[in-house]
């Protein structure tokens, strides 16, 4: 898990760097999408075979998700705010966007007591928008509010769908890749790779986008899950803001303004309390009736792709 909290960061602080780099967003999102597909390359046909068997409307989801779409949003909110922004709205808002869609899709319900958690997120975006000292910056923010709408629809199909991480990884990944390197290839885009862009921004976005963001981050945290529990995972990742405040400060010279910590203190406080008070407290366990004396063993929690088929929990969304 803090594996997966420091390559968090990395999108965040990365997709900040876009504008101080050579390369251009699409530069950045070709780089992003098409090196997974070079490093799980051996695992493409049993992809394919699987995504045979997915729903059409679950791929739809997952692509455009975390695909091109969400990328290219996220790296236009980054150009118009700061990096602590990018990680602090973006993740922030992801439970209280999860809560809105799980309602309209299934009439999923938050718990009560989550709700006042949910508040907070929206005070704490409120917050970031209200202390915008421009109109740009107060647009970016905007942006990136669908960017976090946008990684809900993703956070959703992750549950639906029977796919595992790697598989999931391939099939949003290739059909990104092709969009955003057509323009690119065909110089139908400005492009700073066609042009010769600098080898180590290039170096920099294959191993933080590509292979960090790209592979590991998604094997992190489904082992994370696995070990931890959904609850305990995501709580931790509400950390990931703190990390990508704290850096981008001598990386980028952004200052800790009172508006950000207001910010960052507000959805760090609702993103934690959110899953905490949507852990479920586990029931007296009940002795066999057939062999009277230990209680029988409560079954394990599904693995990710078990969970897959089940329809979400909000305890679990972030």
């Amino acid at each position: 898990m803090a594996a997966t909290v420091v390559l968090w960061a990395g999108f965040a602080l990365s997709i900040r760097g876009i504008g101080a780099s050579d390369l251009t967003a699409l530069d950045a999102a070709l780089l992003r999408f098409l090196t997974p597909l070079v490093v799980l390359a051996p695992w493409i046909p049993r992809a394919v075979r699987r995504v045979r068997h997915e729903r059409p409307g679950v791929l739809l989801a997952l692509c455009a998700g975390a695909g091109l779409p969400y990328f290219l949003l996220a790296a236009w909110g980054g150009s118009l705010t700061s990096a602590a922004l990018v990680g602090i709205v973006i993740p922030g808002t992801v439970p209280l966007f999860v809560t809105v869609l799980a309602f309209a899709l299934w009439r999923t319900r938050a718990r009560p007591a989550q709700l006042g958690a949910l508040v907070l997120i929206v005070l704490g975006a409120a917050v970031s928008v209200t202390a915008a000292v421009t109109p740009d910056q107060a647009a970016g923010v905007v942006i990136l509010l669908c960017a976090g709408l946008v990684w809900s629809v993703y956070t959703l199909a992750l549950r639906e769908t029977t796919l595992d991480p790697v598989s999931a990884a391939l099939v949003l990944c290739a059909p990104s890749a092709l969009l955003a390197g057509v323009p690119v290839l065909l110089g139908l885009a400005p492009s700073a790779l066609v042009g010769g862009a600098a080898p180590g921004d290039v170096l920099v976005y294959v191993a933080v986008q590509g292979v960090g963001v790209g592979v590991l981050a998604a094997l992190c945290y489904a082992t994370a899950i696995r070990g931890l529990g959904g609850p305990v995972a995501a709580t931790l990742g509400a950390l990931s803001p703190v990390v990508t405040l704290v850096v981008a400060v001598p990386l980028f010279g952004e200052p800790v303004t009172p508006a950000t910590t207001v910010t960052l203190l507000l959805v760090l406080t609702g993103v934690v309390a959110f899953n905490l008070l949507g852990v479920r407290r586990p029931r007296p366990a009940e002795p066999s009736p057939a062999e009277p004396g230990p209680a029988v063993p409560r079954p394990a929690e599904p693995t990710p792709t078990e969970a897959g088929n089940r329809r979400p929990e909000l305890e679990t969304s972030c």
